[in-house]
């Protein structure tokens, strides 16, 4: 207790405002269910395994940390299988999901030598026994950030608020034993903040939830805002507030005042109750997705080094299928993995590891290629009269995808997202992070170039070249080869049709398409209407083929399946066949050839310029200013300029961004 005592000075209370990380390790995925448990600093309040808190204590010299164990209870093998009362899975009186329990010791360790000390005990001091409650209380930071994303937009102050109409009729809230006025609920209980009224929640699709009370009573009243009891701290930003006419949850910057009118000491309340975000992350972050994979097949699991899965965050299937296919390559596997180990990487973080890319990418690496955590889930008690697949747990990406998506505002959020622009956001990321050594940046293993080549009718060339890290290709339908079978599905879509009915899903047909095919369309001419010739003088009209410069180690293909009907956005519902080798030796691109002149480039600018898609009519018409940058690559400058004088050049499409370049005549003395 005395060598407690000595380094009092080295443990903190923790503030709301603090961060604190209990759920999972910051170097590795251990958690507190692994052999070692968790230790959580009681200075920085980061977790570490067993392994990786001595390497804190070495770079931190902090000394006392709370060590949390969860294990496994046993399950005896003749418990009897209870008849589910209701529609719903791990909830009470549900179908059994045969998720085992644990039980959790917690206890006081110091280090080098892991002193440990039970807790609770009267004998620890009182500022230990305070800032083991108050982090034993507190969400963990994995699960704020995690909540914070799923949440996405921030709430908006209800125009209801301000002007809320109270109705004094001396209610007084108690601090506790809620019941809704009009059934026996105890719990997902709301306030109504009108008249002071409380009702059950709404009803869920599996029967859980309250019995539609609440909303029953605004359709009676119009009294527009409630708060759910038990979401209501100190932290009245975190309370959750809804708004019946505007449906959706609210932000009332003047609870306290509406709380004081009935009796309410915010201060003092605790969180018994989830709020409505955090019951929709659970409810998305613990569904099966499994059932939805792989129609009508018995799918073999697969374990050992390479074969991690990774846990589904609600909504992240996109990142998760970048990641596996990115450390499935050598250039990722070799920087993250094979020459990059954990120590170092924690050696090299800032104080807070969980905010470097370097340090996160380095743990996901180890986590994805190991095996240290593509095992077998443990059976359970009771499996054999189970029907859920036994499973390997797999590893969260939570800390990665915070630090990945921390700048990004949709990436940040929860929201479904387009995975093409998650991969060049990521490559971006990545490309930043190394480079001071870029000699060690596994990005350039997708990096090649890109020449365009152009003829006018001058019979004069131009070529301009850049470096990309996708191949965007077009689908050329027409080059289907199930063009009978195509024909055959159509005739038959439309005699249905006529009959009111609708194809099954074994009956549609899709066209194919081969890969050669999509590549063919990348090298073929093209017509490039308005060009404007300087040798000429005049706008004319252009061929324009293109080629690679260079072939990357991986080559990444986007196949660009949305195409734009009458403006309409729709996306083809077709097949490519890809074959086992792919020659692509044909599309190098060789530069200016003998006998080739070039085309003169005085007075003329290139400018590059991206806008969304949807931008892409009025742009010519409306934007006068521009960014230009010279052929011979001089300082960058802006011009001014008539929509006349543009002349567009081509445009590409790279993930939801068009680039646009144009030639501009430079007039004068500009």
């Amino acid at each position: 207790m005395e060598l407690l005592r000595s380094n009092l000075s080295r443990v903190r209370i923790p503030e709301p405002t603090n961060r604190i990380y209990k759920q999972e390790c910051c170097i590795s995925f251990d958690s507190p269910k692994s052999e070692g448990g968790l230790f959580i600093d009681m200075n920085t309040f980061l977790a570490f395994s067993k392994e990786c808190v001595i390497w804190n204590y070495e770079k931190t010299r902090n000394p006392v940390y709370l060590h949390i164990k969860q294990t496994k209870k046993s399950i005896p093998e003749d418990r009897p299988l209870k008849k589910p009362t209701r529609l719903a899975i791990g909830l009470d009186g549900g179908f059994d999901n045969n998720e085992p329990e644990y039980e959790e010791t917690v206890s006081i360790v110091i280090l080098p030598d892991f002193v440990s000390l039970p807790f609770p005990s009267v004998e620890l001091p009182e500022k230990v026994r305070l800032a083991v409650d108050a982090i034993l209380l507190a969400d963990g930071a994995e699960r704020k950030e995690q909540l914070a994303s799923w949440i996405a937009d921030k709430k908006q102050v209800s125009a209801f608020a301000t002007n809320l109409q109270q109705i004094d009729d001396g209610v007084v809230i108690p601090r506790s034993g809620w019941k809704c006025c009009k059934c026996d609920k105890t719990d997902n209980l709301w306030l109504n903040l009108t008249d002071g009224m409380i009702f059950c929640g709404r009803k869920n699709w599996d029967g859980s939830g309250g019995n539609n009370h609440a909303v029953e009573h605004y359709k009676e009243t119009n009294y527009p805002l409630a708060v759910k009891l038990g979401t209501i701290t100190a932290d009245l930003g975190a309370a959750d507030v809804f708004s019946y006419p505007e449906d959706e949850s609210v932000e009332d910057p003047l609870l306290a005042k509406h709380l004081a009118f009935f009796g309410i000491d915010f201060s003092s309340l605790q969180k018994t109750e989830l709020t409505t975000a955090e019951r929709e992350l659970d409810q998305n972050t613990n569904f099966d997705w499994n059932r939805i994979q792989e129609s009508g097949q018995e799918m073999e699991p697969l374990y050992g080094p390479g074969y991690t899965g990774l846990v589904n965050l609600g909504n992240s299937c996109y990142l998760a299928s970048i990641m596996q296919v990115v450390f499935s390559t050598q250039s990722f596997c070799s920087r993250y993995y094979k020459n990059q180990n954990l120590k170092l990487a924690f050696e090299t973080a800032p104080a807070d590891p969980t905010l470097d890319l370097n340090m996160q990418l380095t743990k996901l690496g180890h986590g994805l290629l190991s095996g240290k955590y593509s095992i077998p889930a443990e059976e359970k008690a009771d499996i054999a009269r189970s029907t859920t697949p036994i499973k390997q747990e797999g590893i969260p990406p939570r800390m990665f995808k915070a630090v990945i998506a921390a700048s990004h505002p949709e990436f940040s959020t929860m929201r479904q997202q387009d995975v093409l622009e998650f991969f060049l956001h990521f490559l971006d990321q990545v490309e930043r992070a190394n480079a001071v050594k870029p000699e060690l940046d596994p990005v350039k293993s997708f990096k090649f170039g890109i020449e365009e080549r152009l003829l006018c009718s001058s019979e004069k060339v131009a070529y301009n070249k850049r470096i990309d890290y996708i191949l965007s290709l077009n689908i050329p339908l027409h080059e289907a080869t199930n063009k009978e079978q195509l024909e055959a599905f159509l005739k038959l879509k439309a005699e249905k049709s006529l009959e009111g009915k609708e194809v099954s899903g074994d009956e549609i047909v899709r066209p194919r398409v081969p890969l050669e095919a999509c590549l063919a369309t990348f090298s073929a001419p093209e017509e490039v209407q308005d060009f404007y010739s300087t040798a000429l003088n005049a706008k004319t009209t252009a061929l324009k083929t293109a080629g690679l410069t260079s072939f990357p180690d991986y080559l990444v293909l986007h196949m660009r399946k949305f195409i734009m009907e009458g403006w309409v956005p729709k996306k083809l519902d077709v097949y490519i066949d890809v074959p086992d080798v792919i020659d692509i030796s044909h599309m190098r691109s060789n530069g200016l050839q003998a006998g080739e002149e070039l085309l003169p480039e005085e007075g003329i600018v290139i400018m590059l310029f991206f806008l969304f898609k949807i931008d892409l009519v009025p742009i010519i018409e409306i934007h006068y200013s521009f960014c230009l940058i010279p052929l011979q690559f001089q300082k960058l400058s802006w011009l001014h300029g008539l929509p006349k004088e543009i002349f567009l050049l081509y445009y590409l499409d790279v993930g939801l961004l068009t680039f646009i370049l144009f030639y501009f005549k430079i007039r004068g003395n500009h």
